[in-house]
């Protein structure tokens, strides 16, 4: 294809110097706040459950998501054990090179170096950036869009189909992360078709990067079909936490930056749906709309957006520094204070401060309050069950109300003598069920009535949180079955 057709599909024809050193400058600054705040407070239970499930149950599939970020945990705490900041290690690589592959986006669109640095600058002080404090598949996913975004941009304006079949490669460890790209695929085709390029769906390497894709996630498919397909109840779980259409919204979008960040990002999308100069990408900016949408209607999570931050963030600063006259004194002002708040928005506060927000600015203390607490909450279990009897203690199985107290409980139990927790809630339902020796359970939770028909007796320990039952009635084949909780 000649430059003057390129001229036409992206509205530039030249590629932009990529400006290296502040741009990786951006990145390390983002990235050193991460690794000076990553050793605290503690796990989180997310954490703890991904922890848990790929060093306890590794597997190909789990009931809520593919198996690369239990997996990755598990290999991270086996590494280098009990160490939060090694953990939390693949997370903090993953928004550093968030911040660099959004520059690159600004530079395939014309951005020069003040455009570039400006787009780094918002993904550096977005929210992926404060999730990015922890290991999880809402953290990665957000990366590996951006880079599928990226190749796609790239191969709008050079037309090598090579870049095409990588697209397919990121998508398949997307798909071992989560299973939410599907959606970004079909409607960027499908936008495709109606806006241009429509080249794009007949491009045979598009097709050999999605086969790869498809084979790759074969053996999680296998794992989902012969368990019942349990990942399509998860649609229904996300659904029940749903917190309404004006919530989603504003947490998601927000979540593109208090400061800068929001306005960005909707100026962005605003640009590539309505910009000449961005009419080769216009199909992406539809798609990106759409899947707003397609997020908001089903009930999905507000986090869901991060994913679709990049290409927005690229078509602001570029738009940014080409239209506003003298706009440095504007942006980095501006960026300086959504830096500060990202900072804010980071464990970097004493492990006693109470107070978790400012006004819409949730407050980095907030990390201490959902991670401290399980420690204590294993105490008391574990605790209990240390105090039993030897031969009570033998015939005794703890038993978790929900994955979260299960998690912990896995974790912190070992230094009671607890070597196996077992729950009915998500995933711990698949990874094991007690052994027809224990007839007594210990159980950690909310309401003692969920174990209470199986068991003759019932007796709390701590009000409130923990009980003990005795007396099983019938073997746990028959009692196994009827505690699945979602």
């Amino acid at each position: 294809m000649s430059n003057a057709t390129q001229t036409v599909q992206t509205g530039q024809d030249r590629e932009a110097v990529f400006a290296r050193l502040p741009v990786f400058a951006v990145a390390a600054l983002a990235g050193a706040a991460l690794l000076a705040t990553s050793g605290r407070y503690a796990h989180g239970f997310d954490e703890l459950y991904f922890l848990m499930a790929g060093r306890e149950h590794l597997a190909w599939g789990y009931f809520d998501q593919p198996p690369l970020i239990p997996a990755l945990a598990g290999a991270m705490d086996s590494l280098f054990p009990g160490s939060l900041v090694m953990l939390r290690l693949p997370m903090t690589l993953a928004a550093v090179a968030g911040v660099v592959v959004t520059a690159l986006i600004a530079r395939e669109l014309g951005g020069g170096r003040g455009a570039q640095v400006l787009a780094a600058g918002f993904y550096a002080t977005s929210g992926v950036i404060i999730v990015s404090h922890w290991i999880g598949t809402y953290v990665l996913d957000p990366f590996l869009w951006t880079v599928i975004v990226w190749l796609v941009v790239r191969w709008v304006r050079v037309r090598r189909d090579g870049l095409l079949v990588w697209a397919g490669v990121v998508t398949a460890i997307s798909l071992e992360t989560k299973f939410l790209i599907p959606a970004f695929w079909g409607l960027a085709l499908l936008s495709a078709l109606v806006f241009g390029p429509r080249e794009l769906p007949r491009r045979p390497k598009l097709w050999l990067g999605a086969g790869i894709a498809v084979v790759v996630t074969v053996p999680t498919l296998l794992w989902q079909a012969g368990n019942g397909w349990p990942y399509l109840v998860m649609t229904d779980v996300v659904a029940a936490e749903f917190p309404g259409t004006w919530a989603f919204l504003r947490d998601g979008f927000l979540t593109a930056g208090v400061g800068a960040g929001v306005l960005a990002f909707v100026y962005g999308l605003v640009r590539l749906n309505f910009s000449r100069a961005l009419r080769g990408y216009r199909f992406l900016g539809v798609a990106i709309a759409a899947l707003i949408v397609a997020f908001l209607l089903p009930h999905g999570r507000s986090y869901y957006l991060m994913s679709v931050f990049a290409l927005p963030f690229a078509a602001a600063a570029t738009g940014f520094v080409q239209h506003v006259p003298r706009w440095r004194l504007i942006a980095w002002p501006a960026m300086v204070l959504s830096a500060v708040i990202t900072l804010a928005g980071l464990p970097v506060y004493p492990v006693g401060m109470t107070r978790t927000s400012l006004g819409p600015i949730t407050l980095g203390s907030s990390f201490a309050g959902g991670e401290l607490p399980q420690q204590e909450l294993v105490k008391a279990v574990g605790e209990t069950y240390a105090a039993l009897p030897p031969e009570q203690r033998a015939r005794t199985a703890v038993y978790a109300e929900i994955y979260p107290f299960a998690a912990a409980t896995e974790f912190y139990g070992p230094r009671y003598g607890i070597q196996h927790v077992y729950s009915g809630h998500r995933g711990y339902w698949y990874f094991d069920r007690p052994p027809e020796s224990a007839d007594s359970v210990l159980f950690l939770g909310f309401d003692p009535g969920l174990l209470e028909p199986y068991f003759a007796t019932v007796t709390p320990v701590v009000e409130g949180l923990l009980w003990r039952y005795d007396g099983r009635r019938g073997s746990w084949d028959e009692i196994w079955p009827k505690l699945e909780r979602h």
